[in-house]
């Protein structure tokens, strides 16, 4: 069945082409087309083209269909072409002529918009509570670790001390302009394109308020062209908005990975989340992260696939923008999951002591020794050469051993300051 079916046969390769993965894909946003579709209902009622008595039959088919939802025995057979079909014929299987109603008013373009912006909202939300989770066990690692010590590295050459507890709440604090993005990001997609028909409207009297209102939407989408404009540039702009929250967690995982190489050694996770080599086997590999980091990069590429199917296209419906759902909806989940075992894991990590007696570190701490010159009285550039010069002729001792002024640099204050910063969720 095809909500456009006129009657007329159509080829069946052309609509396999066509079909593509959809049936599998629309599972996915099946429990947000019946809440659309149902709200969309109440709102014909309002204005005079359902009657009440047919309304409530609807809500029972709907209910029905939730439960097989819930219960994963939904299931959108291949004589349907995607999940709007699969309802209609449902509810006309049930309710007869009641069920053809349900179309009335509405275009399979905002349906398919509006099930996916209710979507978005609800996974947005989703993945911005999952990254307070994240948030707060970096803060509580940054309190627990705050004074260990951690040597700085720029241009992967040993450079200044640092500390365990700047690395941690150092990632925290980024993860709060993640949120801000995400929160833009849901913004975009809180406006309901309901009503907007094929892009251009409804002669009906439609009520697009009531919809909005009942649909939980902050606002709604007033021109109905916009709102078909909407499709693909809410993808682009969500997809803009994981790529920053993944770019945060994959370059941590980067730092994971190389300081558990044994060249750093600077932490360790128990045995139980490394993996091992098939012929090495002393080997305690960081899989779990390296494959964090490999997803992350994967998807910050996203928004630049989302940008290419959409540019240049003129206003109005196309075809290609069926292709924004899939890796759209593998991103947000991807995404999703990988909040999760990061959390999990990064909750286990084992921080090692480091040795300062080991030569590699011998100049760790030659900016503190030309700041000692400096409260002594030496101008900067004096102290600088007065440092530099033993560094070249290879006599520099440093008498600097436990750098608080480093260590110190992030504090109980400065903890509660970047918590008190983290945005509220809306």
């Amino acid at each position: 069945m095809n909500l456009w079916d006129k009657g007329i046969s159509i080829d069946q390769l052309i609509e396999k082409f066509t079909v593509g993965n959809d049936r599998e894909i629309d599972l996915k946003i099946a429990a947000y087309d019946i809440q659309a579709s149902l709200a969309h209902a109440q709102m014909l009622v309002e204005i005079g083209l359902l009657k009440p008595e047919e309304l409530k039959d609807i809500k029972g088919v709907f209910e029905g269909l939730k439960s097989q939802l819930n219960e994963g025995t939904f299931v959108i057979d291949t004589q349907f072409e995607d999940i709007h079909s699969k309802l209609e014929y449902e509810l006309t299987k049930a309710l007869g002529d009641t069920g053809k109603k349900i179309h009335t008013a509405r275009s399979r373009n905002d349906q398919v918009l509006v099930a996916l912006q209710l979507y978005y909202k609800d996974t947005l939300k989703s993945i911005q509570e999952k990254t307070k989770i994240l948030f707060d066990t970096l803060i509580d690692l940054a309190e627990t670790h705050k004074i260990a010590l951690l040597p700085g590295y720029t241009h992967l050459q040993v450079a200044m001390p640092s500390s365990f507890g700047l690395w941690f709440s150092a990632y925290a604090e980024s993860l709060i302009d993640d949120v801000y993005v995400l929160q833009a990001a849901q913004k975009v997609v809180d406006q309901n394109p309901l009503g907007s028909a094929a892009g251009y409207g409804s002669s009906f009297p439609i009520d697009r308020a009531f919809t909005t209102k009942a649909l939980g939407f902050e606002t709604l989408k007033y021109n109905v062209v916009a709102a078909q404009m909407s499709r693909g540039k809410n993808e682009r702009i969500m997809a803009s908005s994981l790529g920053n929250l993944a770019h945060t967690i994959g370059k941590m995982a980067m730092d994971i990975c190389l300081y558990m190489s044994q060249n750093f050694d600077f932490i360790g996770f128990p045995e139980s989340l490394t993996t091992g080599s098939s012929i090495m086997p002393h080997k305690k590999n960081p899989d779990v992260f390296e494959l964090i980091r490999g997803k992350c990069n994967k998807l910050q590429s996203l928004d630049t696939e989302m940008l290419l199917i959409t540019n240049n296209l003129p206003s109005g419906y196309h075809r290609d923008f069926q292709l924004l759902k899939e890796n759209m909806i593998h991103g947000l989940d991807d995404l999703e999951s990988i909040l999760d075992i990061f959390n999990y894991a990064i909750q286990q990590i084992q921080v090692k002591k480091i040795d300062l007696n080991d030569p590699k570190y011998q100049y760790l701490f030659t900016v503190d020794s030309i700041n000692a010159l400096v409260m002594q009285g030496a101008s900067f550039r004096e102290a600088y050469q007065t440092i530099g010069a033993q560094v070249q002729a290879g006599t520099y001792k440093s008498k600097i051993r436990i750098p608080h002024t480093h260590l110190g640099s992030i504090n109980n204050l400065s903890l509660n300051q970047i918590k008190e910063k983290y945005p509220l969720s809306n």
